[in-house]
């Protein structure tokens, strides 16, 4: 006797189906996050190539803009714009090697360390509401995200970036 289990109505769709879906769903909600703004005042606005650089500097305390370019994807002569207007709201600082004056590294500032806080925890609320503060498969999600992460960021194409990304369009 079949069960409505065995019935192909309740099978998943292909691996491939939901992978895509899974895919769609991350930039749908990165979409919503952005779209959402901030209520704290205290918040710098960030374009997208401003926030990997800051991410980049929370998770290293400095960097050399090469650095910063390999690590985010960003093309180099973009990582010194990004740094120009970082820099401006007061969000890092460029430090000057002494032994060797042409060499930079880069650092968050203290307001640049507050901000990235503000943000995340106005990302955190906002994503734990909308799951109605359920936890209970969030350390699968994250582990499942981190993984996806380590293994987009491995197999990044390097300087030939493919038709239509973010790379080529000097995003």
């Amino acid at each position: 006797m079949k069960t409505d289990r065995d019935s192909s109505a309740h099978k998943a769709p292909p691996a491939a189906i939901r992978w895509a879906d899974l895919a769609d769903l991350i930039l749908i909600i990165a979409r919503e996050i952005q779209f959402r703004g901030y209520r704290d005042d205290r918040v710098f606005l960030l374009s997208q190539s401003e926030g990997m650089v800051m991410r980049h500097l929370v998770a290293y305390a400095s960097a050399t803009p090469s650095q910063i370019a390999a690590a985010t994807g960003l093309q180099r002569t973009n990582v010194s714009t990004v740094l120009r207007d970082l820099e401006g709201k007061g969000l890092i600082e460029r430090h000057v090697y002494p032994d060797d004056r042409r060499g930079v590294s880069v650092h968050r500032t203290r307001r640049g360390a507050d901000n990235y806080a503000l943000v995340r925890k106005e990302w955190g609320d906002a994503v734990s509401a909308a799951a109605g503060g359920d936890t209970s498969r969030l350390d699968d999600a994250l582990a499942l995200l981190r993984s996806i992460e380590a293994g987009l960021i491995a197999t990044r194409p390097a300087e030939g970036a493919a038709r239509g990304s973010a790379r080529r369009q000097n995003i």
